[in-house]
C-alpha cells in the first residue's frame, strides 16, 4: 500500500478562521498542555506558546507546584495552573485525596477547552501519570480532543485502554516512542518496508485513533487511510521541535472541528476526520516554520527561532482574513 501525499496548504487554508472584528476572545481556540515538572519545564512551554502562535487565542499549562514560576517566568501570555503532584510531595495515605483534589481542579476547567495536549515534560512520576489517566478520561467523556506526546505516548502506550477507540486522540510518537508502540500493539518490530501498512494496522489495532508517525516524511493514519507529509523541514534536530508539533496539531484540530461542523455538507472536508486534518497542518506548518528558521539562523537554530517563524509561515500560506474559503 502507497500514501498518498496531501495537498497540505490547500487543508491549512480551508480550516484556518478568518480574523474579523466580530469575533471574540476564545473563538479562536482555548488549548491545554498538560505537563511540566521539576525537571522538565522547557517543553510545556514550547508546545503552549506555538499554540498562541499559530493562532489560539488562549492557551494553559497545568503542571506542578515546582515547574509553574519557572514557566511563568519564560512568558506572561500563558495562563499557568499549578496543580499536579509527585509522589514526593504526596503522603501514601493522602494520595486518593490529593488526587481527587487534582482532579476537580482541572475538571472545573475542562469543558472550556477546544483541545488537551498530555505529556510535554510531564515525566514518569507513578502518583502523576496515575492523575493524567483520569484526565485522560474526563476528557474523553467530554469529548474533548486529546493530543499526546512526550511522556503521554509512555503512559498511553502502557495502558492502551486509555485512547483506545477514541476518534479525536491524537499521537505524535518519534521513532523510538513509536518502536515500543508497535511492540506493545503488534508484537512486531518497525516495518521500515512497508511503513504505511505497518501504520494503519496499527492505527485498526488501536481503535482508529489517528498515529502521527514523526519522519523524513510524516506519515498520518487513522486507520482508513495514510496520508504523507513531505514537504522540507530542517536538518537541525533540536530539542523541543515535536512539542512545537503537539501544540500545533491541538489548534489545527480545533480549528478543523469547528469548520466541519460549520461548514456542512457542502464542503470538501465535511466526511474528513478533524484529527487527520489537524495532523496534517500541524506537521505542514511545523516544517515550514523549521525550514524558515535554518534558512535565517543554519546551525545556530533553535527552538524559539522555529517557534517565532509559525505566524509568517502561516500567513504566506493563508493571509488572515482570506482563509475558510
Amino acid at each position: 500500500m502507497q500514501s498518498v501525499e496531501v495537498d497540505a496548504e490547500r487543508v491549512i487554508r480551508e480550516i484556518t478562521p478568518v480574523l474579523d472584528r466580530s469575533r471574540h476572545k476564545g473563538q479562536a481556540g482555548n488549548i491545554a498542555v498538560i505537563g511540566g515538572c521539576r525537571e522538565y519545564t522547557g517543553a510545556p512551554y514550547f508546545a503552549a506558546i506555538s499554540a498562541l502562535k499559530i493562532g489560539a487565542d488562549l492557551s494553559h499549562v497545568f503542571c506542578t507546584k515546582d515547574a509553574a514560576p519557572v514557566i511563568k517566568s519564560y512568558s506572561s501570555e500563558l495562563i499557568v495552573h499549578p496543580v499536579l503532584e509527585e509522589s514526593y510531595s504526596v503522603r501514601e495515605e493522602d494520595k486518593k485525596n490529593i488526587s481527587s483534589k487534582v482532579l476537580a481542579e482541572v475538571g472545573k476547567w475542562l469543558e472550556r477547552f477546544d483541545c488537551l495536549v498530555i505529556g510535554p515534560g510531564l515525566g514518569r512520576d507513578p502518583f502523576l501519570l496515575d492523575c493524567v489517566s483520569e484526565i485522560i478520561r474526563h476528557a474523553r467523556k467530554s469529548n474533548i480532543p486529546i493530543v499526546i506526546d512526550g511522556d503521554g505516548l509512555f503512559l498511553v502506550t502502557n495502558h492502551l485502554e486509555l485512547v483506545s477507540g477514541y476518534a479525536l486522540a491524537v499521537l505524535t510518537p518519534n521513532v523510538n516512542e513509536y518502536k515500543r508502540l508497535v511492540q506493545k500493539v503488534l508484537s512486531s518490530e518497525v516495518n521500515n518496508e512497508d511503513p504505511v501498512e505497518q501504520v494503519l494496522t496499527l492505527s485498526k489495532q488501536i481503535g482508529g485513533v489517528t498515529i502521527l508517525r514523526k519522519g523524513k516524511s510524516d506519515l498520518i493514519s487513522d486507520g482508513d487511510t495514510v496520508k504523507s507529509v513531505s514537504i522540507y523541514g530542517s536538518p537541525r534536530r533540536c530539542g523541543g521541535q515535536g512539542d512545537i508539533l503537539s501544540g500545533s496539531v491541538a489548534v489545527f484540530l480545533s480549528w478543523a472541528r469547528q469548520h466541519i461542523e460549520a461548514a456542512g455538507p457542502d464542503s470538501y472536508l465535511s466526511s474528513k476526520n478533524p484529527a487527520v486534518l489537524g495532523s496534517i497542518a500541524g506537521s505542514a506548518m511545523m516544517r515550514k516554520a523549521a525550514s524558515l528558521a535554518f534558512s535565517n539562523k543554519k546551525r545556530s537554530t533553535v527552538t524559539g527561532d522555529i517557534i517565532e517563524c509559525l505566524g509568517k509561515s502561516l500567513e504566506d500560506i493563508c493571509p488572515a482574513g482570506s482563509c475558510s474559503l
